[in-house]
C-alpha cells in the first residue's frame, strides 16, 4: 500500500455535489450522504467493518444519476445487535424512510440481514455481499474480544487492516484499497471496538419473511476477508439471484 493518500478526483467532485449529513439520535451520532429523487424508496447502504459511509460514493453517484435514491449511512456505535436493530429503525424514523432497498457487504450485509428479519414490512429487497449468517467463527478467532473496548486505538486498526490484502494488483483496486484504508482512520477507537463487539456478539439470522426472489446475493470471487464457507453458507440459505464479481469488495470482517 502506499504510504501517502490522495483522495481520488472523483471523490472530491463527489463531496462538493452530496452534503455529508450528521444527526444525533439519542446516544447515537449518524453521519450518512442521502442523495437522488426522494419520490423512490431508497437503496440504503452498510459498510463493513473498515467501512464508512463515503465507500459508496460511487455508486450514489452512477445510480443517482438514473433516478435512483441512494443513502449511505455508517454503522454507529452499537454494542449488541438488538442494540443495532431499535436504533436503525429510529435514524430511519427520524429521516422518514418507511421502506427501503437494504444492501450491505460483510458486517454491514449480517446486519441488514438482522434487521429484515425482525423489521420486515420495512425492507423491500435485500442484497447481501460477501456477508455471513452467524458470528461463531468470528468469535471463536477472537479470544480477546472481552477486551477489545480496552484496547489502544492503534491495535484495533491494525487488526481491522489485516483484513485488506496488501500486494500486487490492478491500478484502480490499489485506490480503492488506498482509500479504504484512509477511511479506517478517520472511525473513532470506540467505534472500532463497536463494529467489532458486533462480529463476536452471539447472533444469527433466522428465517425471513421476504420472498427469495427479492434477495440478491452480490460476491467476490477472488479473495475476500469473509471466509468462503461463510458465504457459501448464504447462498444456501436463499435461492436467490447472484452475483459473482472479480474484484475485492473491501471489508475486514
Amino acid at each position: 500500500m502506499k504510504t501517502a493518500f490522495s483522495a481520488p478526483g472523483d471523490y472530491i467532485y463527489f463531496k462538493s455535489q452530496v452534503p455529508l449529513h450528521k444527526i444525533p439520535i439519542g446516544t447515537k451520532q449518524w453521519r450518512y450522504y442521502d442523495f437522488g429523487p426522494k419520490v423512490v424508496p431508497p437503496l440504503i447502504c452498510l459498510p463493513g467493518t473498515a467501512g464508512t459511509a463515503d465507500v459508496y460514493y460511487k455508486q450514489i453517484m452512477s445510480l443517482s444519476m438514473k433516478d435512483y435514491r441512494v443513502i449511505s449511512v455508517d454503522i454507529p456505535r452499537v454494542w449488541n445487535h438488538h442494540e443495532w436493530i431499535q436504533a436503525f429503525e429510529k435514524f430511519l424514523d427520524a429521516i422518514d424512510v418507511h421502506h427501503m432497498h437494504l444492501y450491505g457487504t460483510s458486517l454491514g450485509g449480517f446486519v441488514a440481514q438482522l434487521f429484515a428479519q425482525h423489521r420486515p414490512r420495512r425492507v423491500w429487497s435485500l442484497i447481501p455481499s460477501n456477508s455471513f449468517l452467524d458470528t461463531c467463527s468470528f468469535s471463536a478467532s477472537m479470544p480477546w474480544a472481552p477486551v477489545v473496548s480496552w484496547t489502544p486505538s492503534f491495535l484495533l486498526k491494525r487488526y481491522v487492516l489485516m483484513g485488506i490484502r496488501d500486494g500486487p494488483h490492478e491500478p484502480f483496486i490499489v485506490d480503492s484499497v488506498d482509500f479504504v484504508v484512509s477511511q479506517v482512520e478517520t472511525l473513532s477507537k470506540d467505534v472500532l471496538a463497536s463494529r467489532l463487539t458486533l462480529t463476536v456478539d452471539a447472533a444469527s439470522v433466522g428465517p425471513l419473511l421476504l420472498s427469495d426472489s427479492f434477495i440478491t446475493i452480490m460476491d467476490t470471487n477472488d479473495y475476500c476477508a469473509i471466509p468462503q464457507q461463510l458465504k457459501h453458507d448464504v447462498r444456501e440459505r436463499y435461492i436467490v439471484w447472484e452475483f459473482l464479481c472479480y474484484g475485492q469488495f473491501f471489508n475486514s470482517d
